[in-house]
């Protein structure tokens, strides 16, 4: 008697066992599950910073542009919420350029220019002069970099305090040093006061930044590998060409950062010609942000100053925009 033997198609009967090895399910263990990513939590984390960014930063400009809207001076000061709303009126009476307000920050603004201008150029140059001149190794470079590094280091109110007092006609250490060792002049002059008084900010200014470009400049030199200063030596170059045709196209991208930064820095500087002047800083060095501080509170006239403040923020954050897409111009060129 023949046997058949049972097909595996789907031909074949329907109580035939499968073959192969059963699945986990069928096996009676468990599928592992799959873990699904926590993306959530590096924003969980980040929520706090975010907050106090929220509450320290825009919320006042936010309150700053709001204040730009109001007449809010001495007369409306006490009841600030029910201030005239004027619109655009103060921003109308900033821009006027023939109006006192509007030729008063002309004036300022121009004073500002100057002085952004050769506090970034100063401290650029300086800065740049003591990291080449520091690169190279010798005894003693680490005492002479952290010397440098002082200025940058010391409290800002402090250091400067402490030129104000050695710019003093009478009993300051550089009229002793001009006048009395030196025999430079005749008589004492005047540092905090008339035409010299732009002089001082802008040297109490680079005393107090050129550090910061040294140190940016310093690591910036140390990723220029070696074999670019020995080909160069090679072929016979000197220390200028060195300079000009290894370390400054090397340092290109760290310029195009420093100078930016030195430049947000000066121009919207307060602490540094507040301390050293005081608020009645003389017509000859008052920078813009001492002129929005006294048109906001020694002429109570916070409107005005809110609507000068905001214009500044936007000129900084033209300047900015310009300068960021003409080096990413120059990149694709």
């Amino acid at each position: 008697m023949s046997t058949t033997t049972p097909s595996r198609r789907g031909g074949g009967q329907a109580g035939a066992a499968p073959t192969g090895p059963l699945p986990p399910s069928a096996a009676g263990e468990r599928a592992p599950r799959r873990r699904v990513p926590r993306t959530w939590f590096p924003h969980l984390i980040l929520l706090p910073a975010l907050l106090v960014e929220l509450l320290v930063h825009v919320v006042p400009v936010l309150v700053g542009v709001f204040t730009s809207l109001l007449q809010l001076d001495q007369f409306s000061l006490r009841d600030w919420s029910a201030a005239p709303f004027v619109g655009f009126g103060n921003y109308a009476v900033v821009i006027d350029l023939s109006s006192p307000v509007g030729a008063d920050l002309l004036r300022s603004f121009g004073t500002t220019a100057l002085y952004s201008a050769l506090v970034v150029g100063l401290c650029w140059v300086i800065g740049l002069a003591a990291a080449v001149a520091l690169h190279p190794p010798f005894p003693g470079r680490g005492l002479l970099r952290t010397l440098f590094l002082v200025p940058f280091a010391l409290p800002a109110f402090a250091s400067v305090i402490t030129w104000n007092f050695m710019l003093q006609r009478d009993t300051g250490l550089v009229n002793s040093l001009v006048v009395d060792v030196l025999g430079l002049t005749g008589e004492r002059p005047f540092w905090l006061v008339g035409e010299n008084s732009f002089a001082s900010l802008v040297v109490v200014s680079v005393w107090r930044t050129w550090p910061f470009a040294f140190l940016t400049l310093t690591a910036g030199m140390q990723s220029i590998p070696a074999e670019l200063y020995e080909a160069a030596n090679v072929d016979g170059a000197g220390p200028w060409w060195r300079l000009r045709m290894v370390t400054l196209p090397m340092l290109r991208p760290v310029n195009a950062v420093l100078v930016l930064v030195l430049f947000l820095w000066s121009f919207n500087d307060f602490t540094t010609p507040f301390t050293l002047f005081g608020q009645a800083a003389p017509a000859e060095a008052e920078v813009i942000s001492l002129h929005v501080y006294n048109s906001s509170f020694q002429t109570w006239n916070f409107g005005l100053g809110s609507a000068m403040s905001v214009l500044l923020v936007l000129f900084l954050l033209a300047v900015s925009l310009a300068y960021t897409g003409f080096l990413r111009w120059r990149r694709d060129e």
